[in-house]
């Protein structure tokens, strides 16, 4: 390697290494807003229905709606101005959609209340892109690094967003829950402050100017690496909107305090994202499928302490569980995902990508609600096993099929 090639290389990589701290610490604030939504979504949602409660979960899956309805038009967004005016759009949208939420609540409209959650999901669709952000704009050795950097600003996410809503669910009295929503505007200033320091072009964004317009989209999605990558995304975070959702209810059901379900939800986002200052190292020393694994396995022994009982440290060590085993499935899918389509085929594959992964879990959140109250928390943590056991199977295919070609 040339003196020159080094010196590019160099400042390409702390480039992509800036540029990851600054979206994980946007990822840190702009993403404390869903985890409010997540501790709050269901029980106002809850409290503003009469006697049928079956519907209480259907603000949050307003707000994955939101998430998988944003994942094309943001994808565009981006490509067409940049990211760093690409994601400060999303943040004014998680702004406007925090203010409906907020009126929603003080004129006791469910539905218009639903109707900005899914604003705020529509917001989150871009804080979505992040990862895909850091890893386009980084080096192949440091890809699954730079989404584990813009994951692991969720840490502060896990801290920030509940505690938020513990300290603000009662700062408009007699208005319950309202202050926590409006608190979401002041989330994206700051978030929108963080985001101005992005550069107005990232590397990728100059470095690379299509000459073509690259496969099709159904090339690129009927590659089996992708699909596999995809189906065990769509699992992992399916099951753990699944449970997640339904834990707060099923915790202030048995009898404990919405503050205790709201730190039940701080310790899971904290598992959610804790591993990420590892997860990259592991993808890269072990491999992706195997990480993907590992999460699965995880979600089983999240479903097996659910399944043992009701007490607290039952649903707090199950959701600590579930989030570790998103991190460990989810981080690894998307690395492989990243490695699945070229530069000029970023913008087609990440958000169909997106698209299918976030209606899946608005469906999933939905389906939590009318779960539970059903047929109950157990029955709800039950569906894990079988959905887990389907992934476990869909990566050991995916591994044992490049095993076989590497050998022919």
């Amino acid at each position: 390697m040339t003196a020159v090639t080094a010196a590019t290389a160099g400042t390409a990589a702390r480039q992509a290494r800036r540029t990851a701290l600054i979206l994980a610490a946007a990822q840190a604030v702009l993403g404390s807003a869903a985890p409010i939504c997540f501790a709050l979504g269901a029980l106002a949602g809850h409290y503003m229905l009469g006697a049928d409660k079956s519907l209480a979960t259907a603000p949050l899956t307003g707000f994955n709606v939101g998430v998988a309805l944003g994942a094309l038009p943001a994808a565009a967004v981006i490509r067409a101005l940049g990211h760093r005016n690409g994601f400060m759009t999303g943040t004014l949208l998680t702004a406007f959609g925090g203010l409906v939420a907020t009126m929603a609540i003080f004129h006791s409209s469910f539905w218009l209340f639903a109707a900005g959650l899914l604003v705020v999901g529509f917001g989150n669709a871009f804080v979505q892109q992040f990862r895909f952000a850091a890893a386009d704009n980084a080096p192949a050795d440091f890809k699954a690094r730079a989404i584990s950097f813009v994951l692991a600003g969720g840490i502060v996410t896990a801290v920030l967003g509940p505690q938020t809503v513990i300290f603000t669910h009662d700062l408009l009295a007699p208005v319950p829950f309202a202050g926590s929503f409006a608190a979401i505007l002041v989330l994206a200033a700051i978030g929108a402050a963080i985001l101005f320091c992005l550069p107005r072009k990232t590397r990728t964004e100059t470095a690379h100017t299509a000459t073509h317009a690259g496969r099709s989209l159904g090339e690129i999605v009927t590659q089996p690496r992708y699909a596999v990558a995809l189906a065990c995304a769509v699992a992992s975070y399916a099951l753990m909107t699944f449970v997640m959702t339904g834990a707060p209810l099923a915790m202030v059901g048995c009898g404990f305090s919405s503050d205790q379900a709201t730190l039940g939800i701080s310790w899971h986002v904290m598992a959610m994202y804790a591993p990420s200052f590892f997860t990259g190292r592991l993808i890269h020393r072990f491999g992706a499928p195997l990480i993907v694994a590992t999460g699965f396995l995880l979600l089983i022994s999240c479903a097996l302490v659910a399944m043992s009982g009701i007490e607290l440290w039952h649903f707090w060590t199950a959701l600590i569980l579930l989030g570790l085993g998103w991190n460990f499935a989810f981080i690894g899918a998307t690395s492989i995902v990243a490695q699945c389509y070229r530069p000029e085929e970023k913008g087609r594959a990440q958000g169909f990508h997106d698209f299918v992964l976030f209606s899946s879990v608005a469906f999933a959140s939905l389906m939590s609600g009318a779960v539970y109250n059903g047929w109950g928390w157990d029955v709800l943590v039950r569906i894990v096993l079988p959905v887990s056991v389907l992934g476990l199977l869909a990566i050991g295919f995916l591994k044992l099929t490049e095993r076989r070609s590497r050998a022919g």
